[in-house]
């Protein structure tokens, strides 16, 4: 595993970095823990020490999962991360920073995380609440206390509210969306990078979709002859910006970790050909032809008030749109609601109440992509 430098802290961590917003789940959403404790071990084992987490992962139990993980001696072997729930709307007290911290320390079963972060912040929520709440006094006691010892965090608006946050001088990392189709933050990374300020990106693989192998064969020929992995050019382009310091991959089978594992083992791991410059070029190009909107399926759209099931819907669509497998796209969309792990409602029950809007990170505009998705995957 090659490393980098987490920022001025001088910390060594893997360039590749387990993220646990998509471990290996059964038909009833839970997460299959034996198997998910063996994946994370595997990935600490292999050379990954940079573990992130969150209070909204699987619905809290992430970070129990990766509690459990991190017994035996792994802990000591890694940086942990964790992201405290400022845009939850139950979250509206200075002590409620504590109260969560509290809880997610006793799930993750620790004394401490070494960096805590303000989860998903755009210029509302860091108004009104880091800044409003004084939440920043708060972290500074935390660290103080010991419980934490970075203040981070996680970031879903525009460069320029970006930019605020980062001179603000309050922090010692940020979490930030990079991928070939998603470029928008990369003059941010590099000023982040002046300004010493550590940075982690996420949906570096796009939430495996970048991976390829479920591409059309109609695609991947237009793309690039004779390639079947996309995986490599996706995380080799994140890496190649020498201000990234870690690119973290949700890895919820032992195939994607093996494929990660094996282009971040090489010494080669962030270097571009010029060849591979004109693939990425194409990949941004015609991924943004394909597809009005890049659901990664983070979920936080989700519960919809009306059950609609936003993310599988998305899913079923970008099926559609940019793989070509109209079939199982369609095939995918009848199943809602008939089994466990299609549950809820298709977009015919979407009552146009804007609540997703709110909630949505990469600002997609979801009532009328749900209006496309039924024209289109609607037998």
């Amino acid at each position: 595993m090659q490393n980098r430098t987490l920022g001025k802290s001088g910390t060594k961590v893997s360039a590749l970095g387990f993220g646990c917003m998509r471990l290996p789940t059964s038909e009833d959403d839970k997460i299959k823990r034996e198997e998910a404790i063996r994946l994370i071990r595997k990935g600490i084992d292999s050379g990954i020490n940079y573990v992130d987490t969150a209070w909204t992962y699987h619905k809290g139990e992430s970070e129990v999962v990766l509690g459990l993980a991190l017994k035996d001696g792994y802990r000591e072997r890694v940086t942990l991360v964790t992201k405290c729930p400022v845009g939850r709307t139950e979250f509206t007290e200075p002590e409620h920073y504590d109260e969560h911290l509290k809880e997610q320390l006793e799930r993750l079963d620790e004394d401490y995380v070494d960096y805590y972060l303000f989860h998903a912040l755009n210029k509302k929520l860091y108004e009104e609440k880091v800044i409003g709440l004084n939440l920043i006094e708060r972290a500074l006691k935390a660290k103080e206390e010991g419980k934490i010892r970075h203040l981070a965090f996680s970031f879903h608006d525009t460069p320029e509210v970006l930019k605020e946050i980062i001179d603000s001088g309050h922090f010692d990392l940020m979490l930030v969306q990079y991928n070939i189709v998603d470029q928008v933050n990369h003059e941010m990374i590099n000023y982040a990078g002046e300004k010493g300020l550590a940075v982690a990106t996420m949906g570096s693989v796009g939430g495996g979709r970048l991976a390829g192998k479920d591409l059309s064969d109609e695609l991947k020929k237009w793309l690039t002859p004779g390639r079947d992995n996309y995986a490599d050019l996706a995380l080799k382009f994140v890496l190649s910006n020498p201000n990234v310091s870690v690119a973290l991959s949700g890895m919820g089978s032992e195939e994607m970790l093996d494929d990660n594992l094996s282009i971040t083992s090489k010494e080669d791991y962030n270097q571009l050909t010029s060849k591979e410059k004109e693939s990425i070029d194409s990949i941004a190009k015609r991924f943004k032809e394909l597809c009005d909107n890049i659901c990664t399926q983070c979920k936080y759209c989700q519960p919809c008030p009306n059950e609609v099931n936003i993310s599988f819907i998305f899913e079923a669509l970008q099926r559609y749109q940019i793989y070509g497998d109209q079939e199982k796209a369609k095939s995918y969309y009848s199943m809602i609601g008939t089994t466990p792990w299609a549950s809820g409602k298709n977009a015919s029950a979407c009552e146009e109440c804007g609540e997703c809007l709110e909630k949505c990170p990469q600002d997609i505009e979801i009532i009328e992509q749900l209006k496309k998705a039924h024209e289109v995957l609607e037998n």
